[in-house]
């Protein structure tokens, strides 16, 4: 039991980046009066991501019986598979011409992952070394290289590099919402107190 909560935490984190902090670059481009707003609207990304797209995603591999690979080579063979595969096959079992779709849709995850990750890491690399031609240019210069060293590796080295690559990033992040815990908490009861006496819109 500890085992399969130890890989949903990791695999968890890795769909939907909750407490790594990479989501607040994207957010913070945001305009908005209200702060908490945004913080609210942020909070839906894991809840569809991970409760409702990977439940039903699971729900539908397991009441199929794991696809062509069946339960015991599913769990044996789960970073050689990998988890496209065994989902291609799992659907493919009831429509036939999902698997298609389904690859049209990973090409498209990939693309969007990638676009989003070259933004956050552009954002974090200017703030680091300046706003300037160099700095960009020398970003995505390496952002490139990487992505064609990633692609020649191996899955399960993939999974592992960003498996260790999140923990680095959730340790401090997660320790400066505990800092900032106080503060946010704050700002929330404001924010709610301001919905109920009607001064401004829910969510606005």
């Amino acid at each position: 039991m500890v085992g399969v909560l130890i890989m949903g935490f990791k695999r968890a984190a890795f769909s939907n980046e909750a407490g790594i902090g990479s989501a607040s670059i994207a957010h913070s481009a945001a305009k908005t009066d209200e702060p908490i707003s945004e913080g609210i609207v942020a909070l839906l990304e894991p809840f569809i991501d991970t409760v409702v797209i990977c439940t039903m995603t699971a729900l539908v591999i397991v009441v199929t019986g794991y696809g062509e690979f069946g339960q015991q080579a599913a769990f044996e063979q789960a970073e050689t598979i990998g988890g496209i595969s065994l989902t291609s096959s799992a659907f493919g079992q009831i429509i036939s011409w999902f698997p298609s779709v389904l690859s049209l849709a990973v090409i498209l995850f990939a693309l969007s992952t990638m676009i989003s990750w070259s933004y956050y890491g552009l954002k974090s690399w200017t703030y680091l070394f300046g706003e300037s031609k160099v700095a960009d240019l020398s970003y995505k210069l390496m952002f490139c290289i990487f992505v064609v060293i990633g692609s020649a590796l191996s899955l399960g080295s993939v999974f592992r590099f960003g498996d260790a690559m999140i923990f680095a990033m959730a340790f401090p992040n997660v320790l400066g919402l505990y800092i900032l815990g106080p503060e946010v908490l704050k700002d929330l009861r404001s924010y709610m107190s301001k919905v109920k006496s009607g001064e401004i819109k829910r969510f606005k």
